[in-house]
């Protein structure tokens, strides 16, 4: 075992949350390392969830754009051909830049990095946490170097750090007694480096994920068919947002099975057959891919979690108290693993909030305010309550709605489907949640939320001049829609 080294903070996982803690750390003046077993820095999102994802998204994009709407702009052109092999290139071109940059970030702001698995192995006489690296291949040193280790050379690295900060994230989940093989039943890795088109694919779940690599695969031509055992896709959504973009994406061709359970996957070859339930008996489907997207795990396998006495919930999340610190004094943990959703920014969030009351400063996240957004097309974004929340918390409530339809730069890019929808609270008008489908929603909601954050009413957003002619000024409509004053309904 190789001579132990020490450190104020010891972070295990460089997705998200990990990297930004590390270096907000950094900024606070702590000694960081940072434990990740991947070959390339970023996580589950930037390698194989979020950027790839994103990038497919805009590809495909503008491929149904060239195949169905360049003519209605006059513009003429030869129907696109399908260069999947360029457009994974530019997919893997994009990651990479990016899991560059978070290497520059790292040298930049003087952390060490290991890469290979830890292990926890306790706290020592004086508090000192103990982390074992295992099989370290490359260890990064503050000032950018990088040391090849062989596995002979490496062996077992012990570190020891003040505190141990988990950020591991999550895997995806398979469905029960349907495991994933990597070529027929697939999760979204293997469907963001598909090698060739395939002719159908059947996508198990209708949330974000599944409904984001449906319509990549659809807008490149394959045929797909969401399975959705809830009678709705999104289910945290709200049902009137949901409802909108179930049926855009009917349109354009998506099929859906709601309320249905698959049951079984049968190989076919290179192919599968699926046997599903509807509700009404067993029936059978046959596809060239299964998508499993229902869902994600927390993954902390092998790290000691369980010898050191952890407590665990029901749900596989790490308990934690307002400092993000575990059962165990010195280790805390965020993102994927403890309470909340699943998503990218809630981790970096966290990240950043954990290191800063490591310092004593008196950060909180406000998890109200945390959007969801799903980058289909039209995309769908969220903050706060749904409607169906505050009629069952029996809250007193006023809607304000606007349609994209009647917007003059909607109408511009052709884009005039969905609507932005504003629930305030009917006595002090403060708002308490925004629901948007439409042309980027995904920019749009960041009003809401900056709106929300300080205590912000539905006028406060009326009375805001937006520039003309822009996406945002169905926010401002709908907002005056609140207090039925709209100008262009």
């Amino acid at each position: 075992m190789a001579e132990d080294v020490c450190f104020d903070l010891i972070i295990v996982g460089a997705g998200p949350g990990g990297y930004v803690a590390a270096i907000r750390a950094n900024q606070l003046g702590m000694k960081v390392a940072v434990i990740e077993k991947r070959a390339t820095l970023g996580g589950v999102c930037l390698n194989e969830g979020c950027i790839p994802s994103k990038a497919l998204l805009d590809s495909s994009e503008l491929f149904a754009l060239a195949r169905d709407k360049f003519a209605l702009h006059g513009i003429g052109i030869d129907p696109p051909k399908l260069d999947l092999a360029a457009m994974m290139r530019r997919k893997d071109d994009v990651v990479k830049k990016l899991t560059d940059g978070i290497s520059y970030l790292f040298k930049k702001n003087g952390i060490t990095l290991y890469k290979g698995s830890a292990t926890l192995k306790g706290s020592e006489t004086g508090g000192m946490q103990r982390v074992a690296v295992k099989t370290v291949w490359e260890l990064t040193h503050p000032d950018g170097s990088s040391q090849p280790l062989s596995d002979e050379g490496a062996g077992l690295i012990m570190l020891r750090g003040k505190r141990v900060l988990l950020a591991t994230g999550s895997e995806a989940a398979a469905l029960p007694g349907i495991p994933f093989d990597g070529q027929v039943v697939v999760s979204a890795r293997e469907a963001l480096s598909f090698e060739k088109l395939p002719e159908h694919i059947v996508v198990a779940g209708g949330g974000f994920i599944g409904l984001e690599m449906g319509s990549v695969w659809r807008r490149l031509g394959s045929q797909v068919t969401v399975m959705e055992m809830l009678p709705q896709i999104l289910p945290g959504m709200d049902h009137q947002a949901a409802d909108a973009l179930y049926k855009s994406l009917r349109k354009q061709g998506i099929q859906f099975k709601l309320g249905t359970r698959i049951t079984a996957v049968r190989r076919l070859g290179s192919k599968a057959m699926v046997q599903f339930n509807p509700g009404s008996g067993s029936e059978e489907l046959d596809c060239d891919r299964v998508l499993v997207a229902v869902g994600r795990r927390t993954s902390f396998a092998d790290m000691g979690i369980e010898e050191m006495g952890m407590r665990v919930d029901e749900r596989g999340r790490i308990a934690v108290n307002a400092d993000y610190q575990t059962s165990v004094p010195g280790v805390y943990a965020i993102g994927d693993l403890v309470p909340g959703p699943m998503l990218a920014h809630k981790a970096s969030e966290e990240g950043i909030v954990c290191v800063e009351r490591m310092a004593g400063q008196h950060s909180v996240v406000e998890y109200d305010h945390i959007p969801g957004v799903c980058y289909t097309w039209p995309e769908a974004a969220s903050v706060g309550k749904t409607e169906e929340q505050l009629k069952s918390d029996g809250s007193v409530y006023k809607t304000g709605k606007f349609n994209f339809a009647s917007l003059g730069r909607a109408r511009c890019m052709d884009e005039s489907e969905g609507f932005v929808k504003i629930l305030a609270h009917a006595e002090n008008d403060r708002i308490l949640g925004v629901h948007i489908v439409g042309p980027r929603a995904s920019d749009l909601i960041s009003e809401a939320v900056t709106v929300m954050a300080f205590g912000g009413t539905a006028r406060d957003i009326a009375l805001t001049c937006h520039a003309h002619p822009t996406l945002s000024e169905a926010v401002r409509e709908a907002a005056l829609d609140v207090h039925k004053e709209a100008l262009h309904i």
